[in-house]
């Protein structure tokens, strides 16, 4: 099947082509006039990179060349819809994606799609991180997966005893550096597992599971890249080991993903700094101990980002159903639930600070940190955008899984619904882009240790959370009626999916601000 690599190959060149001229033209006109081809261009992208990726794992075998030539065709033909009606905009000849032609109409032909019905095709996980994976796989099904239907319909707290188990894992320690008490060795391997391990949690739950370890992976790598020996050493043990869960306060009702416009201040103060403002979408509110919080410390706001800093706030946990803290000297933190579609158990939270004092020392960074919050907090983020990639891989599989599953079970007019051409198709096509998006999330992971795959970051999770979607909308759709039902839990993948382009940067921005604007400075 070598020769139809080749082919595959050959295709994505054309559609490389493609997204340079995109490029050149954003390039020319502007990422912020032409928002629409560059929302397109961007997308474009993030699906020839991980086209890319799909190709290379199709060298494992002959199921994993029919996966790959799949995904390809697929990423093509999308490409041509894109271009319908738009190809001055994207400043492209006619003809340009002809040569791939035939290959496309061969890969995407029904026959051929529904054939690959059932071939979900390997992981091929180096052996140490398949062992990982089979362990946080069986915790995922063992001690997560039994609460998840309760949790998320009574919107009820995590329970204890997955946080505890989970810290005996040593799930909260995977980015902690060894000599803090975790499992990190600043290798490659660092973020493979965070990837691997995220997908079998959120294959669990994403809400009782995959997230849970995302919120202290995002202050962990702000602190080791930007806090002080003392903030590390003070901090770092005690998020490894679960004493400290954390939950991150960036967003703020007025101010989504326009970090720059943030209008909370820290004020110096006798002791410290003094809080006031307003922070939305706190996940994990208020179970948390600590909250990693970016603030204005320079009145000046024209400075925008650079007159932001990040700071480690202390608090009491506390229940799902909202909450009032007050310090000695007058300061409160008052937590107000937002409910949700789904993603319940960590519960959002609009958090009210008045005069709310933070100790000098939880400044991160010292001195040095003052005004450089933004670009600490964005180390987190940055992988915490892969991490999504992987909770949305968790949630696809488990979908997948589901629909499999009831289509083997289900009869419609005396046959089984998966001997059915479309349903055969849809299946297929569910399992060839759950696996072409997991080879790029371990192709991405193993690029991040470089400290140079910030756009590839992106690309997945803009990618794989849109897909999410498709896939666990066509898993409630094989459900039928049931699918709406609350009985099966495939109706809490299809809520839960949802967030997922909305939240570690909204698909828009992410798109715009980011991949956009990234690839016209790398192909400038």
């Amino acid at each position: 099947m070598s020769a139809e690599l080749d082919r595959a190959s050959d295709a994505l060149d054309c559609a490389e082509r493609v997204v340079g001229h995109g490029v050149a033209g954003l390039r020319a006109s502007g990422v912020d006039v032409a928002q629409v081809v560059a929302y397109d261009v961007a997308h474009a992208a993030a699906a020839v990179a991980t086209a890319r990726a799909a190709v290379g794992y199709g060298h494992h075998g002959h199921v994993e060349t029919r996966i790959a030539c799949a995904f390809v065709a697929d990423v093509v033909a999308d490409l041509r819809a894109k271009l319908a009606g738009r190809a001055r905009s994207w400043q492209v000849e006619e003809g340009l994606l002809d040569p791939a032609d035939d290959f496309v109409a061969a890969h995407r032909d029904p026959g051929a799609l529904a054939a690959l019905c059932g071939e979900a095709g390997a992981r091929h996980l180096p052996e140490e991180f398949e062992l990982a994976r089979e362990t946080f796989h069986r915790f995922a099904e063992n001690e997560v997966r039994p609460h998840a239907e309760h949790v998320h319909r009574a919107n009820a707290d995590i329970p204890e005893q997955i946080i505890s188990g989970l810290a005996e894992l040593g799930g909260f320690g995977l980015s902690v550096p060894e000599e803090y008490g975790g499992s990190a060795t600043g290798a490659e391997s660092d973020y493979l597992g965070m990837v691997v391990a995220t997908e079998e949690l959120s294959w669990g739950s994403l809400g009782i599971g995959g997230s849970l370890i995302t919120r202290p992976e995002i202050l962990t790598r702000a602190l080791v890249h930007g806090g002080t020996d003392d903030q590390k050493r003070r901090w770092l043990p005690r998020l490894a080991s679960g004493e400290l869960l954390a939950a991150v306060a960036v967003t703020e009702p007025d101010f989504g993903s326009d970090v720059a416009g943030i209008a909370t201040t820290a004020s110096p103060a006798a002791g410290g700094w003094v809080l006031n403002g307003v922070k939305t979408w706190c996940t994990f509110g208020a179970r948390a101990d600590v909250l990693m919080l970016l603030a204005r410390t320079d009145p000046d706001r024209s400075k925008g980002h650079r007159g932001l800093s990040l700071f480690v706030v202390d608090k009491e946990p506390a229940t799902g159903r909202g909450f009032l803290l007050r310090q000695e000297g007058g300061g409160k933190l008052e937590g107000r639930p937002i409910d949700t579609l789904g993603y319940r158990g960590m519960h959002s939270y609009e958090l009210a600070f008045e005069n709310w004092l933070v100790p000098g020392e939880h400044l991160v960074g010292g001195e040095e940190g003052l005004g450089k919050g933004f670009y600490i907090q964005m180390q987190g983020f940055e992988n915490g955008r892969l991490q999504t990639a992987a909770r949305a891989l968790g949630v696809m599989q488990a979908a997948y899984e589901a629909a499999f599953a009831y289509a083997s079970e289900r009869k419609v007019f005396g046959t089984p619904v998966i001997d059915y051409q479309l349903t055969r198709a849809k299946l297929a096509r569910m399992a060839v882009l759950i696996q072409a998006s997991r080879q790029f999330a371990y192709a991405v992971a193993r690029l991040m240790a470089s400290g140079e795959a910030a756009l590839e970051a992106s690309m997945a999770k803009a990618y794989v959370c849109k897909a999410a979607e498709w896939v666990t909308r066509e898993a409630m759709q094989i459900h039928g009626g049931m699918g709406y039902a609350e009985e099966y839990a495939v109706s809490r993948y299809f809520v839960d999916a949802r967030v997922l382009s909305i939240f570690e940067g909204a698909d828009e921005t992410l798109a715009l601000k980011v991949i956009a604007r990234r690839l016209v400075e790398r192909y400038g």
